[in-house]
């Protein structure tokens, strides 16, 4: 696992060949989807294909979620018995309100991960709504299991029925600004939402600096050819370097004193937060 968040590109789940080439993609994650990408009389054929495909982790060099469908579509549970197995580094839930939501879903992962023999699943809770943005502190600190949030802006706006202007659209600002601060005080990443237009280069390069300005650790994208430019915008600031660094020098010396988790000017850090520093410096 890289355990960077610079790059989230989504692959839609219903696609072979889409499917074959994400395995050279230089994403720091691909995400197969079951949602948005994939209409509903796709979705069975979407759950075989990504089951499947999962079995060929070792083929895939990014680490490799799965976009399940939203905990209102009741597709949640289907999603999970097909997907959650060996091969799986983690799991984006869309359209999280509550951690009262998040919560249910990790209990199935619990029981299916204890059925299946495996465990460390991550998971990324993506805010899209009014009540996820409110509830996003307490949905980011709900679980041990929570690597990042991320954030989307297509469906927020269309909950709050604000038009959509390219940029970075007025009624989203309080949101997109909100969630990286909730992330951070509870200890995890946060990764932006997509940029549609993928002829405007010049957008896109401006829409990532925005987001980095903002506190994010990447950028969902829809396109190989946008990991590039997130990769350069979001690469590691001299305050991270210097954490990453304490971070792996403090765990190092713990765990030759034959300890396990430790602290960090205050934060609990463990190998999860030990591997992703080590990965940083080595960008």
């Amino acid at each position: 696992m890289s355990n960077l968040f610079r790059s989230l590109v989504f692959v839609p789940g219903n696609n072979p060949r889409f499917l074959e080439k994400a395995k050279s993609l230089p994403a720091d994650i691909v995400c197969f989807d079951l949602e948005d990408s994939v209409p509903d009389k796709e979705k069975k054929k979407a759950r075989v294909l990504i089951k499947n495909t999962l079995k060929q982790r070792k083929k895939y060099s990014p680490d490799v979620f799965v976009r399940t469908n939203s905990p209102e579509s009741g597709m949640v549970e289907a999603d999970l018995k097909e997907i959650v197995q060996k091969g799986i580094d983690g799991i984006v839930i869309p359209k999280v309100n509550s951690a009262k939501e998040l919560k249910k879903i990790e209990k199935t992962i619990s029981s299916l991960e204890k059925k299946r023999k495996i465990k460390g699943i991550r998971l990324m809770p993506s805010i899209e709504s009014a009540l996820g943005v409110v509830n996003c502190y307490e949905i980011a600190s709900s679980s041990k299991r929570i690597d990042a949030l991320v954030f989307g802006i297509f469906d927020l706006l269309n909950d709050m029925g604000i038009e959509y202007t390219k940029g970075n659209p007025p009624g989203a600002k309080y949101s997109r600004y909100k969630v990286p601060v909730a992330a951070t005080a509870a200890g995890v990443a946060a990764i932006d939402g997509i940029w549609q237009d993928l002829k405007d280069k010049s957008g896109f390069t401006k829409d990532c600096q925005v987001g980095r300005s903002l506190g994010y650790a990447g950028k969902s994208v829809i396109h190989p050819d946008q990991i590039k430019t997130v990769h350069k915008i979001f690469h590691p600031s001299r305050p991270e370097i210097v954490w990453a660094k304490k971070v792996c020098s403090v765990y190092e010396k713990s765990t030759k004193k034959g300890k396990g988790a430790t602290v960090v000017e205050g934060k609990m850090i463990d190998e999860v937060h030990y591997k992703r520093a080590k990965a940083l410096l080595e960008i």
